[in-house]
């Protein structure tokens, strides 16, 4: 298949997976989109992406870690320097070594070096599918510093020492002192160079702006840029950890940021949203390519007559486990040696769940596969290399094994669980945010006039729209559930039915005139058919709407029945006196079953429609979107206040303060863009 169509495709399916992701909160979107990869294998045999590590270390790893480096808080990083550096090179040192041993011991056939091989490549750690969980359940804060802080560096280092061990295999020859002295060289050789040039990048950008070149498209493309070139010239050119030079010069650029940008914030705000696309395809593509990665690596093993399956999977668990029990033993020997030699006074006894979090968190993911994918087909005497196969297989294995213990696993040890420091009184950053978005809406009622409430209901419709969306999953459910919808269609029919029996009194008390009722029922019958969810009704009620929304945009909203009622100044009250009586019974029944949630909603759209028949339209389309933007400024100062009071209360801390603003900015930034354009 053609590279192009294929790269579309990995697209689709990266759309498809967060769609999926939406209906089943309970699994990461990683392993969404791993299963996604393997069916994309199966159905479309010719697909194939073949990329060799350095390549897909550029393309992946290089940006992804930094901006990782980027955005990773420089006082925590400091502050568990100990735990990340001792994660990232001595606990990968002693996962290879220790479960080298383990897997000669358990599979014979496998060399010891080839052994070593695989534990080096199962070493490095994935943070991206623990994020995904983690946006679901709560995951303690330090053990998701120190998952992100030690994947920075431990990529590096795992592949460092999975290298040594393929040559190793292939050559026959091992110098541990060669390999020590190659090792630190790569190590300081990359955090000089990453620190050298990402200074040397920031330089130009000052030069060029010195000399006046001020387009902010041409800083955001050399800034996305960046990555990739210091990568490049570290690994090709001078031969140092590409990675780690590219970790080094996120952290060069986050300090730099903090004093320029309020000197360049269109730039930053440019740049940020790329980097958001950027990091949401790279992220999703990656698993993609695992899944797609998985069946080829574990076919030629499985096409083997003489395989057994239930051995190999009994191999893989075992494998799994003892490399998850090592990452424990660590975790917890490390913490215990912090908690009674440091000098830190914030340090808690290490236990049991604590620790269960640290080694669950540490998935194997996409930079495992590649590696393994690497390993040459035969060795330098042209003999083939051994059990190449079945090596894939067990790094397949052992991955998703990890995936799928951690999705399982964490959210049960999540439960009941509160970060240290954190009060009882704190809120979550979502909870907060459906705060704001409530006191947003609360406010939009207040501010309500005759003059613009139609501009108010719309604005009302889309922060309501923002707050379902954020609501809890269970509460999403219990909105989509067939009882609710069923009760939503029965209070709808119901209010249609007492304006129904307004217009009929009407028409027995005071004489209604015969066109007037027959457009009256017909636009009732109309709604009726729309509210039973009639495919037919709902076409011609769509078509109606598109029809009365287009006329409205070139100035002819009067027609057909419904709309003529609006030039009989009788019709239009009457219509008007009938959707009042409706909302009149509509209060009542709030006022005796508070909880009745289909009322409430019922009732809102009760009031769009009554102030749509109030509002003269020549007034609607002059001054209604003068009216919206008055309410969204409005609503913004009174947010930005929310955010301050919660902050000052002490039931947010001061980063959730930060990312609630940064949410109201994005929000006013969309109102000022249309304004713009």
């Amino acid at each position: 298949m053609d590279l192009l169509l294929t790269v579309l495709l990995l697209l689709f399916c990266l759309l498809i997976s967060n769609v999926v992701s939406h209906y089943t909160p309970y699994l990461p979107t990683a392993l969404i989109q791993v299963v996604l990869g393997v069916i994309l294998i199966l159905i479309f045999k010719d697909i194939s992406i073949d990329i060799e590590t350095e390549w897909f270390l550029l393309l992946f790893i290089a940006p992804l870690l930094y901006n990782d480096g980027r955005h990773f808080p420089r006082e925590e990083l400091w502050r568990m320097r100990g735990p990340i550096l001792g994660n990232a090179i001595v606990l990968v040192l002693v996962t290879t070594v220790a479960g080298g041993y383990f897997i000669h011991w358990l599979i014979p056939s496998i060399p010891l070096a080839a052994a070593f091989a695989l534990a080096a490549i199962l070493s490095p750690t994935d943070p991206v599918a623990v994020n995904g969980i983690a946006k679901r359940i709560h995951i303690p804060e330090k053990v998701l510093n120190l998952v992100r802080g030690e994947s920075l560096i431990n990529d590096a280092s795992g592949l460092v020492a999975f290298n040594y061990a393929v040559a190793a295999v292939v050559t026959g020859y091992f110098s541990l002192q060669e390999a020590v002295l190659d090792f630190s060289y790569k190590f300081i050789a990359g955090a000089l160079l990453g620190l050298g040039l990402g200074l040397l990048f920031i330089g130009v950008r000052y030069l060029l702006r010195k000399q006046g070149i001020n387009d902010v498209t041409f800083f955001t493309l050399l800034h996305i840029m960046t990555p990739f070139l210091i990568f490049i010239v570290t690994e090709d050119l001078l031969h140092a950890s590409g990675v780690i030079a590219v970790v080094i010069a996120g952290i060069v650029h986050s300090l730099v940021r903090e004093r320029t940008e309020s000197f360049i914030a269109e730039e930053q705000i440019l740049t940020e949203n790329i980097w958001k696309i950027i990091l949401f395809s790279l992220n999703g593509v990656v698993f993609l390519l695992l899944g797609l990665s998985i069946p080829v690596s574990m076919s030629g093993i499985l096409e083997n007559p003489n395989a057994e399956l239930w051995p190999l999977l009994l191999y893989v668990v075992m494998i799994g486990t003892f490399i998850l029990g090592i990452r424990f033993i660590w975790a917890y020997l490390f913490a215990l040696y912090e908690y009674r030699y440091s000098k830190a006074d914030d340090l808690a006894e290490p236990n049991l769940k604590t620790t269960l979090f640290v080694s669950l968190t540490g998935v194997r993911g996409t930079v495992t596969m590649v590696g393994v994918l690497s390993i040459p087909f035969v060795l330098e005497s042209g003999e083939d290399f051994p059990n190449r196969s079945l090596i894939l297989f067990l790094a397949a294995g052992t991955i998703l094994f990890t995936l799928i213990v951690a999705t399982i696993i964490l959210p049960l040890l999540s439960r009941g669980i509160m970060d240290d420091g954190e009060s009882e009184s704190e809120m979550s950053l979502e909870e907060a945010r459906r705060r704001v978005l409530l006191a947003s809406i609360n406010k939009i009622k207040d501010e309500m006039s005759e003059e613009n409430e139609p501009a108010a209901y719309e604005l009302m419709d889309e922060y309501q729209l923002r707050l379902n969306q954020l609501e809890p999953n269970d509460k999403l459910l219990e909105q989509k559930s067939r009882k609710y919808v069923q009760n939503l269609k029965k209070t709808r029919l119901w209010t249609l039915m007492e304006e129904r029996k307004y217009i009929e009194e009407v028409r027995k008390t005071r004489g209604l005139e015969q066109e007037i009722y027959d457009a009256l029922d017909k636009s009732l019958r109309r709604r009726e058919q729309a509210i039973e969810k009639n495919f037919r009704a709902f076409t011609i009620y769509l078509q109606g709407k598109l029809i009365r929304a287009w006329k409205r945009f070139r100035g002819h909203y009067l027609k057909e029945e419904e709309t003529r009622l609006v030039r009989i100044q009788i019709g239009k009250e009457i219509q008007l006196e009938a959707l009042q009586a409706a909302y009149r019974k509509l209060e009542s029944r709030l006022e005796e079953e508070q909880q009745d949630k289909t009322a409430e909603t019922v009732a809102m759209e009760y009031n769009r429609m009554i102030s749509g028949l109030k509002r003269p339209e020549a007034l609607f389309n002059e001054n209604y979107d003068i009216q919206k933007e008055e309410l969204r400024i409005i609503i913004m100062d009174m947010a930005r206040s929310e955010i301050y009071q919660m902050y000052n209360a002490g039931q947010i801390s001061r980063e959730q303060a930060k990312e609630l603003r940064r949410y109201v900015n994005y929000l006013e930034s969309v109102t000022l863009h249309e304004q713009i354009e």
